[in-house]
């Protein structure tokens, strides 16, 4: 991304209004930008060296490999929550709520297949933190299950002044995650571009706060091209987990939805629609049959994400497209199409994700640059400005779905400032 962006939820929840009131993509003077305040991320390690972080202040922990160490992602996640936290305003890329003014200490507790690979618990995590004098911490993640002792672990670290705040959850349920659920921990629900509420997001009477989660742009440590070339016409689509990568050109057929092998797929290109059967079958069905790359669109409006699931492999590329975008390459059957699904590591990436996971780091965020305004106010006062100043959205009033509202950092800064 040459030109820099503010992504949706930067600007949604008042953040540009703090440090880029006129939209110049310039600093303000007298901007209220978070620095001096250190946040602590729990996550799966930061890439540091994505151009948009390189600026920002980063410490960590622990040390060892590269499935370990906490200045390594394999995974993205923590490099994407790290971007909304604090990505620089530095004329390219995105720009982080903060923009690259608050300092970020990373735990490393999930390794790079997004398992936790931590060689202690959550609570230690976050007391680490606290020790690297961490003054909020952002946690997206979470599990449904309740401990006594992370319970008066994390309210031992609010009694000391520490703001936790956490993810929500993800299942759509009414269901309680932890850490989120409990009562010294913020839990952050996700909406979309229109201040709906998300799908995904669990609605119950722990959520405190809603922010942006659906499509969230922000950084990640790898790029990926996942397209099809037919002509002078290239369409993106997204690779199919667990399927092969590579660059192949061939004849354009078409495979209906691949409920069988075909012998006349040898060697060609397929282009399946969504629908009937499994994703590996599909898949399969094509590799099986010789097919050289199997191309599957949706079957109904829009793109989707796909999988051949846990245990399943293909040598073959399979890639994922939008509606529109196949029903276009039916008219391009018998034709020479180019399919690629790279993924390049390490290098300054760019991502859309979806979940809590993508809403936490917003409130994080709000909630550090908002301190720096007011350093010698407590956590129970930011706590407390965040709550009272967002924008009741659902129900009026306090409610399961949105809790207070959509956090705005505008406004609890000058509701921080003015009691």
């Amino acid at each position: 991304m040459s030109k820099e962006t503010y992504p949706y939820g930067v600007k949604m929840v008042q953040a540009t209004q703090l440090w880029d009131a006129d939209l110049n993509k310039r600093l303000d003077q007298m901007a209220t930008t978070g620095s001096g305040i250190k946040i602590g991320v729990i996550d799966s390690g930061i890439f540091k060296n994505h151009k948009d972080l390189v600026g920002v202040a980063v410490s960590g922990y622990p040390g060892g490999d590269n499935s370990t160490r906490w200045d390594y992602d394999g995974d993205g996640h923590g490099t994407h929550v790290s971007g909304t936290l604090a990505a620089s305003l530095n004329g390219a890329g995105v720009t982080g709520v903060s923009p690259g003014k608050v300092s970020l200490f990373m735990v490393r507790v999930f390794g790079n297949n997004g398992d936790w690979t931590y060689s202690s618990t959550l609570l230690d995590a976050a007391n680490r933190c606290y020790a690297a004098g961490c003054k909020v911490i952002n946690m997206s993640l979470g599990g449904a299950s309740p401990s006594s002792t992370e319970d008066r672990g994390f309210a031992s670290l609010y009694s000391k002044g520490v703001l936790s705040v956490a993810a929500a959850g993800n299942e759509g349920t009414t269901q309680v995650d932890y850490p989120a659920g409990y009562g010294s921990v913020i839990s952050v629900g996700a909406i979309d571009s229109g201040k709906r509420l998300a799908s995904f997001s669990q609605r119950n009477a722990d959520v405190e706060l809603v922010a942006p989660g659906v499509a969230v742009l922000s950084t990640v440590p790898f790029i990926e091209t996942n397209s099809i070339t037919v002509g002078t016409a290239t369409y993106s689509g997204s690779h199919i987990e667990f399927s092969g990568r590579g660059t192949v050109s061939a004849l354009l057929v078409d495979g209906g939805r691949a409920a069988a092998m075909n012998a006349a797929w040898s060697g060609k290109v397929v282009l399946v629609e969504r629908g009937d059967n499994t994703f590996n079958e599909k898949v399969q069905n094509v590799q099986n049959s010789g097919g050289l790359a199997c191309v599957i669109y949706n079957n109904i409006a829009g793109g989707f994400s796909g999988t051949l699931g846990e245990g399943n492999f293909s040598r073959i590329p399979a890639i994922a497209l939008g509606q529109a975008n196949g029903v276009t390459l039916k008219q391009s059957l018998g034709k020479t199409a180019t399919v690629t699904s790279r993924k390049e590591t390490n290098v300054s990436g760019y991502a859309r994700y979806d979940g809590t996971s993508m809403a936490a780091p917003h409130a994080t965020s709000v909630a550090a640059v908002i301190w720096c305004a007011a350093p010698g106010k407590s956590n129970v006062q930011v706590r407390n400005a965040l709550d009272s100043s967002a924008e009741d959205l659902g129900t009026a009033g306090r409610d399961s779905s949105f809790g207070f509202g959509l956090v705005r950092a505008l406004a609890a800064r000058d509701y921080l400032l003015n009691r």
